[in-house]
């Protein structure tokens, strides 16, 4: 494929060589190297602490649970850090940097979030005190839905957890030269050694001292990113002219990509199955000996990760504040826009011995954490969920154990291999949401009807849950085909080189030179150069071309809306299938129920329904403990 214009050629030919002499070459010092090296010891050193020291996690419920004697602190900490991975650390500001700051409108939504989970979700599920929250589908429903739901676990997480570790992988990578696929088998084996001797003791430990490494390293260049920008009125005036804070776009039209609605609704609804009833969470509030301590740490939760990603959300500022008139995609400094933020630390804090290495061990950190807590808790839901049902109870506390730890080893070798999948895709923030919205939607909207839906059946939620799965895969595939064919574009904000050595008259050009070589790539648009570069500095809708090929509307809707719509069909179609079908299933227990439906109940569903086996014993036994402090009674039943 060769360019229509030949003074495009021109000026790749001649201008960019020019521009790249100037682009400053930046790398990781030996005490980088030292700093790093030292982050990975120490998380060593804690898993071979607790899996070979002490109680030696011989037991499941040590294993998965902590034994229940976890303290709000750590378990807050860990919460936060498993919570922040390299998406929210580089995804995040390289998405503010080219799209804006839309995404900063997550703190709105992160209060009523937190409210819905301490009153909707949270009491169900530490009343019933269950390892694997999919045990709750299988007492509200039937062993069906449980298997199914277990299934889009699995699933989200295997999609999810490569690109994980591919973020920052690719951010040592590109401050220290060593190739991808070296660093990421080193780096990964480290966190699965760990966290498959140690367990939910060693993931916690870790994070807590993990995340005040990410900490202080987010603190620290944010300090020195405002001082080199020149305070924080030039941050924001600079931000203000260059579109990057036009966030109260109130705009009803699911295609935009960054409107209010759309980021509202769409991380609602994402956090909300994030914290509400992911199993990495629920596991850790369960932990807790206490209801109300497992309240605290949601809110502890809640506020942490409200600060973390407005740090992030800042640095995509400061970011774009430094490079405004430079754009360092446009001069080839960086080949992909997640690098944008390593190779900002090393170009503003190169002269502060250590740093560079201390803040990508910081985002290692992130990572490492959240995949750590992944894995425990995947391999705690595929025990509970898929072995036991083959094996039958594993009476031998040891043999469960060191199955669980073989689960986390097979499974942390699964998601490594799948970086190199991972790496061939683009643009992380969005494609970390479209592919987690797959089955995060359909499993909100499962453990809903199961709350607060009384009268929903097991086949409805079944079923609603399915249609669910098959739409939203529909929707994202096809969405995902059509990006690749440059047919659902996404415009990225305007940025310059005209700040830099070389002055051009090309800087739109330069702006867009990635995006349009990749799509001259796919000769179906049929587009020319000329009609690309009116493209990006005009409104698609416009555009007759893009209007004849124009995708159908819900392949074109915002990668926000992704997980609400998941949520919601999930409803309307359990709701429409039990009305057809009939609901045959015996009584709901009202334990199974949120505690704010209780005053909607007839007297019939509101009588306790004895069920055979509702405790096994040790659970039975745990529950009695904690309920003997009266106090705690009565806000467990409130």
């Amino acid at each position: 494929m060769t360019f229509s214009n030949s003074t495009s050629v021109e000026t790749v030919a001649t201008v960019l060589p020019n521009v790249l002499k100037h682009v400053v070459q930046l790398s990781f010092s030996w005490y980088d190297y030292i700093l790093f090296g030292i982050m990975l010891g120490v998380s060593a050193l804690i898993g071979i602490y607790f899996g070979c020291f002490g109680t030696k996690q011989s037991t499941a419920n040590e294993y998965l649970m902590g034994d229940k004697k976890m303290k709000v602190f750590p378990i807050s900490v860990s919460l936060v850090a498993s919570h922040v991975s390299g998406v929210t650390l580089l995804a995040v500001p390289a998405d503010i940097y080219r799209y804006g700051a839309s995404y900063w409108l997550f703190v709105f939504a992160c209060l009523p979030v937190t409210l819905v989970i301490m009153f909707v979700y949270l009491p169900v599920f530490y009343k019933l005190q269950i390892t694997s929250t999919y045990e709750y589908l299988e007492r509200r429903f039937d062993s069906t839905n449980r298997m199914f739901a277990s299934f889009l676990f699995a699933i989200g997480l295997f999609l999810y957890l490569p690109v994980v570790i591919y973020l920052p992988a690719l951010a040592l990578s590109a401050a220290t030269g060593i190739n991808l696929h070296y660093i990421t088998p080193l780096v990964c084996g480290v966190c699965i050694f760990y966290t498959t001797l140690g367990g939910l003791k060693a993931v916690v430990w870790t994070d807590t001292i993990q995340f005040t490494v990410t900490t202080g390293a987010i603190f620290t260049v944010a300090v020195i990113g405002i001082k080199a920008a020149g305070g924080f009125t030039s941050i924001w005036s600079t931000a203000v002219e260059g579109q990057r804070l036009d966030i109260f776009d109130f705009d009803p039209n699911p295609t935009k990509r960054d409107s209010f609605w759309g980021v509202i609704l769409g991380v609602s609804s994402w956090w909300l199955s994030m914290a509400g009833i992911h199993q990495s969470c629920v596991q850790k509030f369960l932990s807790l000996p206490t209801f109300r301590e497992a309240k605290l740490s949601l809110i502890y939760f809640c506020v942490g990760i409200t600060v973390v990603s407005s740090f992030s959300v800042f640095t995509g500022l400061m970011i774009y504040t430094r490079y405004a008139d430079c754009d360092p995609l446009s001069t080839g400094a960086v080949t992909k826009h997640d690098q944008l933020l390593p190779y900002y630390i090393m170009d503003v804090a190169s002269h502060i011995p250590g740093l560079t290495g201390l803040f990508i061990a910081g985002i290692f950190c992130a990572a490492l954490s959240t995949l750590s807590a992944c894995l425990n808790c995947l391999a705690g839901t595929m025990f509970e969920d898929f072995i036991t049902k083959v094996t039958g109870p594993i009476k031998n506390e040891k043999t469960a154990a060191y199955i669980l730890k073989f689960l986390v080893l097979i499974t942390g070798v699964i998601c490594t291999l799948l970086v190199f999948v991972v790496e061939r895709l683009g643009g992380i923030l969005p494609l970390v949401i479209s592919l987690g919205s797959i089955t995060s939607g359909p499993l909100l909207g499962l453990f809903t009807l199961g709350i607060l839906f009384p009268k929903v059946s097991s086949r409805g939620a079944f079923y609603g849950s399915v249609f669910s799965l098959i739409f939203c895969g529909w929707i994202v595939v096809m969405a995902q085909y059509y990006k690749a064919q440059g047919l659902v574009p996404d415009i990225p904000k305007p940025v310059s080189t005209e700040g830099c050595s070389v002055t051009t008259n090309s800087t739109s050009f330069f702006s867009n030179f990635e995006n349009f070589t990749t799509e001259m790539d796919h000769p179906a648009t049929n587009w020319t150069h000329s009609d690309f570069i009116a493209n990006h500095t005009q409104d698609f809708s416009n555009n007759k071309k893009y209007q004849e090929q124009k995708p159908f509307f819900l392949f074109r809707i915002s990668h926000y809306y992704y997980c609400p719509v998941g949520t919601f069909v999930t409803i309307v179609f359990g709701l429409l299938v039990t009305c057809v079908l009939g609901n045959n299933d015996p009584p709901v227990d009202r334990d199974l129920l949120s505690p704010i439906i209780y005053s909607f109940l007839s007297d019939e569903e509101g009588k306790d329904e004895k069920m055979k086996e509702y405790y096994r014993l040790d659970k039975a036994l745990h529950l009695v403990s904690v309920n003997s402090d009266k106090e705690e009674m009565e806000k467990l039943k409130s």
